[in-house]
């Protein structure tokens, strides 16, 4: 990475050490009671197959909420993420549920280093992981690093297009479904600064400038065909994991706009193996 890319990494890196207390107190993640289960919807699990006895790992997986999930369906389970703090607070989360999973901290653009070459037979990202990523080509290099051969990378990812309508509530508090960011990528680092995380809690107390990526979907394709990986799967979905607008209701353990309203891409899934 070239000095002023490193420099808004750490900046990434230290503004996700200043979320992490918040996003453990926060009823958004609920980690004394939320199923790990509930972050997943029912096509994710029949996308993956079966877990047990394989070796996963989960990219960017912040605190862990998730990770627990791949555990509980008996993988033996590795999280990384570049956060001290939220591998920190993961590993007490994992404690605390008498999960066996073994959490590392490094950059995502170091995984291969940090996990081993060809040593897993799934890797699992996604859900606000992709728009930190400066350079694609080099991430799916070191996915396809991770995976040994016949190992399965998947992807579930907000969709551009929720990201182009604003994938947190607009300041104004105005709900409709306006285009107020870029859908492509292409423009460079978008600048982020705001005094508040994503979840419910107190305001950040420092840290608060960090630095995001758009990219659509072509482009996310086109970098993991570089690193040699095939894909065999990408699908869309109406359904979120959280309710964006006030108007989701429920529907089958995720939320979702009404019968009335647009249907309109907000997450997508992509399975890619190695051969």
């Amino acid at each position: 990475m070239d000095p002023a890319t490193t420099r808004m990494i750490q900046a990434i890196e230290a503004n996700w050490d200043v979320r992490t207390p918040v996003h453990v107190a926060s009823r958004f993640y609920d980690v004394a009671s939320r199923d790990p289960a509930d972050w997943f919807a029912d096509f994710e699990w029949d996308d993956l197959g079966e877990l047990a006895g394989r070796h996963v790992a989960h990219l960017q997986c912040h605190i862990g909420a998730e990770t627990l999930a791949f555990a509980a369906k008996g993988a033996h389970t590795v999280g990384l993420d570049i956060s001290g703090e939220s591998v920190r607070a993961a590993r007490e989360l994992a404690e605390s549920a008498g999960a066996e999973v073994t959490y590392v901290k490094a950059d995502v653009h170091d995984a291969v280093s940090a996990l081993g070459a060809e040593g897993f037979d799934v890797v699992y990202t996604g859900k606000g992981a992709v728009c930190y990523l400066p350079d694609l080509d080099a991430w799916a290099t070191q996915v396809a690093g991770l995976l040994k051969p016949g190992g399965t990378f998947y992807l579930v990812e907000f969709h551009p297009l929720l990201n182009a309508l604003s994938p947190v509530p607009s300041p104004d508090g105005d709900e409709s479904l306006l285009l107020r960011h870029d859908y492509l990528g292409g423009r460079g680092a978008i600048e982020r600064d705001g005094a508040h995380t994503y979840t419910d809690g107190p305001a950040l107390a420092e840290a608060i400038t960090h630095h995001e990526w758009a990219h659509g979907i072509g482009e996310v394709v086109t970098a993991l065909i570089g690193a040699g990986l095939r894909i065999t799967l990408l699908r869309e979905t109406e359904r979120l994991p959280w309710p964006r607008w006030s108007t989701m209701a429920p529907d089958a353990g995720w939320f979702s706009l009404p019968a009335e309203a647009p249907r309109i891409p907000l997450i997508y899934a992509l399975r890619a193996t190695r051969p």
